[in-house]
């Protein structure tokens, strides 16, 4: 049977498309080896590619990880039951607006995000992505994400965890400039213009484009927008690691290279160095509904990412032996990170170890027309079921 046939076939049965796992490996980050990935397989694409410390979901989105880069790197994969698989961007192509809903196609003409578990044994550069207007100029989009620290994907914290944002109110212009052009000099002390927050598990934080971050050591479920776009600000690491100069200029167009007031631009001022930054970034769960409402229907359902309506995310939790039909207003991906039982008839399995190329049950993207219809989950296990929903656009956030 032909690919678009079995794509067809697929929607109309299930209405939910099985995903197989994206592994992405990055040459400057030490994977903390926490997102189930055997332990022999963290360098499996050699150690000139990186270890492999992020997994990313319902992803459109190439990765842009430089020159020796696979075509298909970030990029998801639908599997149908017969083997076969097909691109997921292309499945959008073909489907567009019937797997999307009109909000979505008509505005992006495409899958605007995706979503990761990006796990590192140490701290990130102090670091940031680019608003729409600096993206547009190397041919991307610009990147506000969101951060999530899911209790079942650490069972150990890393070396620091603890997150650096922005800088402290009294910072000045002059302090931030002087210590990028002092990157190629050693450590330019970037991070003593800043504060650290420590993590907490299942809590989580907004990342605006042009705030500076520097991300503690969790493993981190991240919706973000479609986009790649970013440039490294700090140029030593906690444990003495350092840090090209090339990702200093990364994403900086070719006659911006060497400006240091470019990169100055690129920050948003005001919001690095607001005294409200915890208040105005910081995000704990919120419940969609009244609890005793979901708990007399077996499940729980919260938002976890929410300050932004560019992306968004929500944790499910399905009782042992429950069973629900849940009900969105818009497409989402979902990963399975808890326990096992079906989603629309097709399997749902979190699974203890995956090897490098393996196929897993853990992952779906769920078209508009049965988000809006309504997902029947059933938990088999002992446990909960626990699962991460990652959106782009969705009305819903307006009832927050």
């Amino acid at each position: 049977m032909k690919v678009i046939d079995q794509l067809k076939k697929q929607a109309e049965r299930y209405g939910v498309f099985r995903l197989t796992p994206t592994w992405v490996p990055r040459t400057f980050c030490r994977p903390g080896k926490r997102i189930k990935l055997h332990p022999d397989d963290y360098f499996a694409l050699g150690l000139t590619r990186g270890g492999i410390d992020e997994r990313w979901f319902a992803s459109a989105t190439k990765a842009d990880n430089g020159p020796g880069t696979p075509e298909d790197e970030g990029l998801s994969y639908i599997i149908f039951d017969d083997g076969q698989k097909m691109l997921f961007k292309d499945a959008i192509a073909a489907m567009g607006s019937d797997m999307l809903g009109f909000a979505i196609w008509d505005k992006y003409g495409g899958w605007p995000m995706f979503s990761k578990f990006f796990d590192n044994a140490g701290p990130l550069p102090h670091h940031i992505h680019h608003h729409d207007r600096y993206a547009r100029l190397v041919g991307q989009m610009g990147k506000p994400e969101m951060y999530f620290f899911p209790s079942q994907m650490n069972n150990h914290f890393g070396e620091f965890p603890f997150t650096f944002f922005g800088f402290n109110p009294e910072t000045s212009y002059e302090q931030v400039k002087s210590a990028l052009m002092n990157f190629e000099k050693g450590d330019n002390n970037l991070l003593g213009l800043s504060s650290a927050y420590k993590l907490e598990l299942d809590t989580g934080w907004d990342v605006p484009p042009g705030i500076l971050h520097a991300p503690g050591s969790l493993c981190t479920y991240e919706p973000q927008a479609a986009s790649d776009v970013y440039a490294m600000y700090q140029s030593v690491l906690y444990g003495g690691q350092t840090v090209p100069v090339d990702l200093l200029w990364k994403d900086c167009p070719p006659e911006k290279r060497g400006d240091f007031d470019y990169l100055m631009e690129i920050i948003d001022w005001e919001e690095n160095v607001s005294p409200e930054f915890h208040e105005k970034h910081y995000m704990v769960p919120k419940l969609v509904a009244g609890v005793d409402t979901m708990a007399k229907d077996g499940y729980r359902e919260e938002w976890i990412c929410y300050k932004t309506q560019e992306v968004s995310a929500k944790r499910l939790t399905i009782g042992p032996g429950c069973e629900a039909i849940i009900r969105d207003a818009a497409p989402y991906g979902l990963i399975c990170i808890q326990g096992r039982g079906e989603i629309n008839g097709a399997p749902l399995e979190s699974p203890t170890l995956i090897r490098y190329g393996q196929n897993t049950y853990d992952e779906y993207f769920v078209s508009m027309n049965a988000a809006v219809e309504g997902v029947r989950f059933i938990n088999h296990s002992k446990e909960d079921i626990v699962i991460l929903k990652h959106f782009s656009l969705n009305p819903d956030l307006n009832k927050l």
